[in-house]
């Protein structure tokens, strides 16, 4: 059933009005055939609703009060022609009632292809915007193949000179002189060497990266160590690195060399971030874990509490619009200027932490600041019950 709005009222109330008038005005001037011309301005109000029960109903009541005219008294020898004149106009009500549906109902008919239209393109536009996305992560993962394969080309490259270079570093901390804080930087740097050639004898290796072989570590043993390499560029670009770690957290379940990676990858953005004179804050801590990070922990770390370690870098940046926060794990994306970044950084990262039981996210305002969370799982304090316990 319609439901009348209040146009509908005034223009049915109209309609109404002027049917009373015609119909008065014809009590006056009953031969006057003329005035019942009038009915035809009702029925065009009638038919701009489109309903055709209300038009009969309105047709019908226009001929009654047509007709009732020849009610009145008229002069001798002039009825037959009274009758014929209000047949003619009786007539011209009904064609003119006819032709109001049929417009009104075609303009429904257009407005409601148009709606139709509209919905089609609508639908049109969402597909091609899917198309254009699947192409787009089809275009990503044949990337990510021909960057697996110049890296495993590259890698065979750089191994020779990596090598020598350690080798010219560690005859460097045999000669005589050399101050203990000149070991103590030799030391990071050979130690930094280890590791990447390390991580290329896993590229050449496999197409696939190391799977992480995590052990029960304390936090400070995988966040200081990043800390230690870093601090030197934020020192030479004026920004203050602070370092937060409760005494009390348990251990984590951590591969230190890629929990490393991944801390050096996100401290390298903050940097790239963040102006002189800016702070940047790596806080670690703990909270209790939901049942979906139970789970997925559990499946890496059989023993795992029920407890998170987290550890948040956190910057005082620029920040990032809402558009790339959402994008900020995907293969290739970066804010970064051609030749400054890949966009793998933290996609590699995520990987590298889910494969722990662990999660990585971040969050970020214009204006406000950049904020990474890695979280991990921590080890059980409590003694697992036994079966007879339990």
């Amino acid at each position: 059933m319609t439901v009348m709005t209040h146009r509908d009222r005034l223009v049915l109330a109209t309609a109404a009005a002027c049917f009373l008038f015609i119909l008065i005005a014809e009590q006056f001037a009953p031969v006057n055939v003329v005035g019942a011309y009038g009915y035809v301005l009702p029925i065009l109000l009638v038919a701009t609703f489109r309903n055709r029960s209300i038009m009969l109903v309105t047709v019908l009541a226009c001929v009654i009060a047509t007709y009732s005219g020849l009610l009145q008294p008229t002069k001798p020898g002039r009825f037959q022609a009274a009758v014929i004149n209000r047949s003619v106009v009786v007539g011209v009500l009904l064609l003119v009632a006819y032709l109001g549906v049929s417009w009104e109902e075609r303009k429904a008919r257009e407005e409601a292809a148009r709606v139709a239209l509209a919905k089609e393109t609508e639908n049109l536009l969402k597909a091609n915007t899917q198309l254009v996305q699947a192409k787009d992560q089809l275009n990503r993962s044949e990337r990510l193949a021909a960057v697996g394969q110049l890296v495993a080309s590259v890698a065979h490259e750089v191994g020779t000179p990596l090598h020598s270079i350690a080798w010219h570093v560690q005859a460097l901390a045999e000669e005589p002189g050399v101050t203990p804080e000149m070991k103590k930087r030799i030391a990071v740097i050979d130690d930094q060497l280890t590791r990447v050639v390390r991580i290329i004898q896993d590229l050449l290796s496999s197409t696939r990266p190391r799977q992480p072989k995590p052990q029960w570590l304390p936090v400070e043993g995988i966040v200081s160590p990043s800390a230690v390499l870093m601090e030197p560029a934020f020192h030479e670009k004026g920004i203050t690195l602070t370092v937060e770690i409760p005494k009390d957290l348990p251990l984590v379940w951590a591969d230190k060399e890629k929990i490393h990676q991944v801390l050096v990858n996100v401290l390298a953005n903050s940097l790239a971030a963040t102006p002189a004179e800016g702070k940047v804050t790596v806080v670690a801590g703990s909270r209790e874990a939901s049942p979906a990070e139970l789970d997925r922990g559990r499946l890496a770390a059989d023993d795992m509490s029920a407890l998170l370690i987290t550890i948040d870098v956190q910057d005082s940046g620029c920040g990032m619009p809402e558009d790339d926060v959402q994008k900020a794990f995907e293969p290739f994306f970066t804010t970064k200027a051609v030749g400054k970044g890949t966009g793998l950084g933290l996609f590699l990262s995520r990987e590298s932490v889910m494969a722990h039981g662990g999660s990585l996210t971040l969050t970020s305002a214009i204006g406000e600041g950049t904020t990474v969370t890695m979280t991990l799982p921590a080890l059980r304090r409590e003694p697992i019950p036994t079966k007879q316990e339990a």
